[in-house]
């Protein structure tokens, strides 16, 4: 069984909020995805030590390069992922497409990613507007201090 992910991020990579305001905006998210039976799977918080890949999973299905705009297999781009964990934000790589070196966060890819030391994210989330609307991300955005971001995930 696959599970889908709303994940939400600071738009600046190195900002963190205090864990306060992360309490708060988690536990907005969790009542906005709350159902008539609370039926949110999960919401949680994480803080990470370094700048980490907030990857959409099976939902990035094309990425280009930023260099010569031709396309990179996905397959490259998930055994780079395998091969040096979530922590990419700022790795260059040479792209197998003209062999330029390029930051990962430069390349174009179909679905948004994004890269933080910060997320709140929402499993499964069970409401039929699955993505957060301009209205909810300001005030997300507000409870946390600083603005977000939001990559929908499918693993």
């Amino acid at each position: 069984m696959s599970d889908g992910y709303i994940r939400l991020i600071p738009t600046d990579r190195q900002w963190q909020p205090t864990p306060e305001c992360a309490a708060a905006a988690t536990a907005y998210v969790v009542r906005l995805f709350s159902g008539p039976e609370d039926d949110v799977e999960q919401v949680e918080y994480e803080f990470y030590d370094q700048v980490t890949l907030i990857n959409a999973g099976g939902n990035t299905t094309r990425i280009s390069c930023s260099n010569c705009d031709g396309d990179l297999d996905v397959e490259w781009f998930h055994d780079l992922i395998e091969e040096n964990g979530e922590s990419l934000a700022g790795t260059e790589v040479s792209v197998p497409c003209c062999g330029v070196h390029v930051c990962l966060d430069s390349l174009r890819y179909d679905w948004p990613v994004g890269f933080a030391r910060f997320e709140v994210s929402a499993m499964n989330p069970t409401r039929a507007q699955y993505e957060l609307d301009a209205e909810e991300l300001a005030d997300v955005a507000a409870l946390l201090g600083h603005p977000v971001a939001q990559i929908i995930a499918h693993y």
